[in-house]
């Protein structure tokens, strides 16, 4: 019997192979037995599925399975995304969300997320006891017709998408947006969000909102070499002040400024801390992961916010956001939450709140990430993903323990942090804020320097040392957990910077 096993978010397989009728039972069938447990109280779940193959039979192999337990669902009629189903969750005031998604993942894979009561990830705990709640064998229970299971009332459809969009116009000054001058666009990359915004900004320059279920052969990750179509599309018109991009489940963000280059989720965080404290005057904790610029612990410092670093995964950022009081909190994948929602990742409420600041502002995107360098300095990150063998993922990883690299190249290692991976902390080579280019984390030969005009407020450098303007130079090993893949992430003052480091601690490490 295929062992079912969840990762960091939620169960995810090929459709037809791993990901089939059969074990989708089992994985039901293990929610219901945790919710009887745990929740007899209320056993109720919102449930709903995203654009992918075959996404509504198993939503509905999922309904019939939580009827015959007893446990009555609200299902979603057509797709949503992952945010939709966790504020539903919360405003049908459900024991738990359920949505079939695989998130970015390519198109021959489906999945299964859960969705806790307060609209978030469900806990590592919840998610271990449903793990461990899977019968090891086949179902056999026997199956109610849904319209069936809709007149006797244990399946009421509801509309998440019209709940989703009443939120976002209570929430946002859509009028300023769309009264701004400015001109956005968004590539659903064939996903989850494509209703929503075509229903808020049919004026916008849309690309991919057709439903699409292979997603045209490409996995639907919002990351830049995914998105040359949108980039070459901003580049030819001219005229997008900005490009938003989500995922297949519409939870994480890509963002493109108005000549075309990718501003990577660092800067995204950034300018939501710079937004939402110095603009809008809200305070609360900033939370990032391991992975992502030291400039966030320098943001932070500056406005006098707390800061954490967490474990690589949004559920350590969610079980903070839940108990205490979080301003951003985000993680370099793209996944980001603020203060006034769900704690939940959501692409689409990250976009609006960066296109309401545009407008709100008058400035470009640029200008604004000008600000922000005006406070920390300007940097560049770097990643790359070393597919090797078992073994020697395995070796290196000995070597990291064992504190046997003390040097990459002509880089000198100061410290080590093993919080989540190995993150080498690199002697500085002290490069001025001054002199750092304005690099927003593309390629070297599209990066360049913004002379746009500074807010006055944040032109001053606020209580920020020489040394902590300076970018900060460190690289970070990580293993993945399912894969004999090294992921290795880099941060430096300039894209060719953080490049090389990456290139002289693959050279290190392989050799």
């Amino acid at each position: 019997m295929y062992q079912i096993k969840f990762g960091t978010d939620g169960w995810r397989g090929i459709i037809a192979a791993e990901f089939n009728v059969d074990n989708v039972k089992r994985v039901a069938q293990g929610t219901a037995e945790y919710l009887k447990q745990n929740h007899a109280d209320n056993l109720s779940i919102v449930l709903g599925h995203d654009c992918r193959f075959a996404g509504e039979l198993f939503a509905e192999t999922v309904a019939q399975i939580m009827c015959a337990n007893g446990i009555k669902v609200k299902l979603a009629k057509g797709f949503v995304s992952t945010p939709m189903i966790s504020l539903g969750a919360v405003k049908h005031s459900a024991a738990l969300g359920v949505i079939i998604t695989a998130s970015h993942n390519p198109p021959a894979y489906s999945g299964y997320k859960l969705k806790a009561h307060y609209g978030g990830p469900s806990s590592p705990a919840v998610i271990d006891a449903v793990e461990a709640a899977i019968p090891n064998h086949l179902v056999e229970t026997a199956l109610t017709p849904i319209d069936e299971l809709v007149k006797s009332g244990m399946v009421t459809y509801v509309d998440l998408e019209t709940l989703y969009i009443d939120e976002v116009k209570a929430s946002f000054d859509l009028a300023a947006i769309k009264n701004s001058g400015m001109k956005f666009g968004y590539d659903a990359m064939y996903g989850a969000g494509q209703n929503v915004m075509k229903a808020l900004f049919p004026e916008a320059f849309l690309l991919h909102c057709e439903y699409n279920p292979s997603f045209y052969g490409q996995a639907p990750e919002p990351i830049h070499k995914n998105l040359a179509e949108f980039s070459a599309a901003i580049k030819q018109r001219g005229d997008i002040d900005c490009g938003l991009v989500t995922d297949g489940d519409a939870d994480r963000i890509g963002l493109y400024n108005k000549k075309g280059e990718f501003v990577d989720s660092h800067h995204i965080i950034l300018l939501l801390v710079h937004y939402l404290h110095k603009y809008k005057g809200m305070s609360g904790k900033v939370i990032t992961t391991f992975s992502a610029t030291s400039k966030i612990t320098a943001l932070a410092k500056a406005y006098g916010l707390d800061i954490e670093i967490t474990k690589i995964g949004f559920k350590y950022i969610c079980e903070k956001m839940v108990t205490e009081n979080v301003l951003v909190g985000g993680e370099e994948s793209g996944g980001i939450a603020i203060k006034g929602f769900i704690p939940e990742r959501d692409g689409i409420w990250i976009g609006l709140t960066l296109w309401e600041f545009m407008a709100k502002t008058g400035k470009s995107l640029d200008d604004l990430i000008k600000e922000v360098y005006e406070v920390v300095g300007s940097f560049a990150m770097g990643r790359i993903d070393l597919h090797i063998t078992e073994e020697i993922k395995q070796n290196v990883l000995a070597n990291c323990k064992a504190g046997k690299y003390t040097t990459f190249g002509n880089y000198t290692i100061e410290k080590v942090e093993d919080l989540d991976g190995f993150k080498f902390h690199l002697k500085n080579n002290d490069v001025s804020h001054s002199e750092s280019s304005a690099n927003i984390g593309v390629s070297h030969s599209e990066a360049s320097a913004n002379n746009g005009v500074l807010h006055s407020e944040a032109s001053a450098n606020i209580g920020v040392s020489h040394s902590e303007a300076s970018a900060k130079e460190w690289v970070m090993i990580r293993a993945s957990g399912t894969e004999p893949v090294l992921r290795v992430y880099s941060e430096s003052s300039t894209q060719d910077k953080a490049e090389a480091i990456l290139q002289a601690c693959k050279n290190t490490i392989l050799a």
